[in-house]
C-alpha cells in the first residue's frame, strides 16, 4: 500500500568560500542541472527555491555561508534514488572540496500531509529535534527510517 504521507527532507552545508568565489566553481557551475535533474525526478513533489531557480541566496541562518535545501519527495525510495542513484551522487561524493564537515546533523527527514510546503523554521526544528534526541518518527534520516515507511 502507497504511503500516504510525503517526505520532507531538508540539508545544510557551510560552504567554504563564498558562492561565487572559484572554490566553489564545480558545485555552482552543476546547481542548475542537478535542481532540474531533481524536479524531473520520480517523486518529486517540491524544493525551496527562489525566482533565480536555487536557494543559495537564502539566508536561514546568521552565518552566511551555510545554505539550506529544503524539498519535498512521494516516498523515501524516491529521493533515495534521486541521491544515491542518479547524477546527484557526483556531487555527494565532492561535497569536501566544497564544504566543511558540521558538528551537527546535516540532514533530516520527517513526514508530512500532501499539499503542505514545510518553512525553513520547520526545518530548523527538526534538525534541532534530531540533534537533541536522535531519530524518531518525526525526525530521522536514511538509515534510521521509521520501519512502518518502507
Amino acid at each position: 500500500m502507497p504511503n500516504p504521507r510525503h517526505l520532507a527532507q531538508a540539508n545544510i552545508a557551510r560552504m567554504r568560500a563564498p558562492i561565487d568565489d572559484p572554490v566553489m566553481d564545480g558545485f555552482r557551475n552543476r546547481l542548475e542541472e542537478i535542481n532540474a535533474l531533481a524536479e524531473r525526478s520520480p517523486g518529486f513533489v517540491w524544493r525551496l527555491k527562489t525566482e533565480a531557480g536555487d536557494a543559495t541566496s537564502i539566508q536561514a541562518f546568521e552565518d552566511p555561508f551555510l545554505l539550506i535545501n529544503l524539498s519535498v519527495w512521494e516516498s523515501v525510495d524516491a529521493l533515495r534514488a534521486y541521491v544515491y542513484r542518479s547524477d546527484h551522487v557526483e556531487l555527494l561524493r565532492g561535497r569536501r572540496e566544497w564544504f566543511e564537515s558540521l558538528a551537527s546533523p546535516a540532514l533530516v527527514l520527517w513526514w508530512v500531509e500532501p499539499g503542505v510546503v514545510p518553512t525553513i523554521e520547520q526545518a530548523k526544528e527538526k534538525l534541532a529535534l534530531l540533534e537533541r534526541i536522535g531519530p524518531t518518527p518525526e525526525a530521522f534520516t536514511f538509515r534510521t527510517v521509521p520501519p512502518e515507511a518502507e
